[in-house]
């Protein structure tokens, strides 16, 4: 005779409870047992300012770090930095052990502003990449001027001021070198005496500085916190040729182009255009049209590019000669029809098969 088991409700409320008793500890007990294998990178400061620093010397600093987790800490790299070098003492930690990144930069010699980031990778897994910020400002005690020469070929020595260099902290100095662009720019000074102030008075080689319409004055000092004054030049030049590209797309091979040249005179003197020729010979010029305008010419000018024998393009340099002996570049581009092109290379390839 078989019996009847019957299960109160009471009792199937108790085992159900006490199920979920046991999966809540089961769950409690594993979150503790993964949160104790965790390691955690924690950085005392993520940000590090030299503050005011001198001018081409060697900075170091270093950021400190703790592996605050339960876990061994593996740092798995250090991302590079622009100018700044690292050096870390090892890469892996075990809980509660700490560590220091060096870091070691050079500042140059004017005066600017420093703002770089690294980042360092680990195996923490909150935060597995952490980024790092350098700052600084590279601050000289000697100041100069002018910080920049404008200078002009119709003018005596070139239109130059004397240069003034003078020592901010009021520490004597000497200068030790003066060096321009192709030597165009000179000074005469000095080197054992010392001062804090100098004044300069730069002479202009004209003939020298007609090719280097653009460059340097570097100045070297003794001073620890200013070693170099750097002074930038430029040199209104005599003449102005528009445009000083020539770039032609869609060229067909012997067939001649039209373009619009325009030669100034930028100081408004008179000159006279003695021709315009390819210096390569890649190219045949004509001048169509010359006319007058104000402190120049305009010239309509016909250019012929050569045959094509496969090629996609050509190049060469037109000289335009002015009658006082100046010689004024102007540099040509041109592609040509893609079409013509390759039509110009199937005729040559049947001909040679001919």
């Amino acid at each position: 005779m078989k019996r009847k088991v019957q299960i109160h409700a009471s009792q199937m409320i108790c085992v159900i409870c006490g199920i979920m008793l046991l999966l809540q500890i089961g769950c409690q007990e594993q979150a503790i047992v993964t949160e104790k294998t965790l390691p955690q990178i924690e950085f005392k400061e993520v940000v590090y300012d030299f503050g005011e620093v001198g001018p081409s010397a060697r900075h170091q600093g270093q950021f400190e770090f703790t592996n605050v987790g339960e876990g061994l800490l593996k740092i798995t790299k250090v991302g590079r930095c622009c100018g700044v070098e690292t050096k870390i003492d090892k890469m892996e930690y075990t809980p509660g052990e700490s560590g220091t990144l060096q870091v070691e930069w050079n500042s140059g010699p004017l005066e600017s502003t420093m703002n770089r980031q690294l980042v360092v990778h680990s195996n923490d897994n909150e935060n597995p990449q952490t980024t790092l910020t350098i700052k600084a400002e590279v601050v000289l005690k000697v100041a100069w001027e002018p910080k920049r020469l404008r200078l002009f070929l119709d003018e005596a020595n070139a239109g130059c001021p004397k240069i003034k260099i003078n020592s901010i902290d009021d520490r004597p100095f000497s200068i030790t070198g003066f060096k321009s662009t192709a030597d165009c720019i000179t000074a005469d000074f000095d080197p054992t005496e010392e001062a804090t102030e100098f004044v300069l008075e730069p002479r202009i080689d004209t003939e020298k500085l007609k090719n280097s319409l653009k460059g340097r004055v570097n100045i070297t000092l003794n001073h620890p916190q200013g070693k170099n004054a750097t002074i930038l030049y430029s040199v209104l030049p005599k003449y102005t040729v528009n445009p000083p590209l020539l770039i032609m797309f869609n060229a067909e091979p012997e067939k001649p182009i039209v373009r619009t040249i325009s030669v100034l005179n930028n100081y408004k003197k008179d000159f006279e255009i003695e021709s315009l020729t390819s210096k390569n010979n890649i190219v045949d010029i004509e001048v169509l049209e010359q006319k007058k305008i104000s402190n120049g010419y305009q010239m309509e000018v016909s250019i012929t590019p050569p045959a094509a024998e496969g090629k996609t393009k050509f190049t060469d340099q037109l000289s335009v000669s002015i009658k006082d002996g100046e010689e004024l570049p102007i540099r040509c581009n041109g592609y040509y029809t893609k079409r013509k092109a390759k039509a110009q290379t199937q005729q040559s390839t049947l001909e040679e098969s001919g």
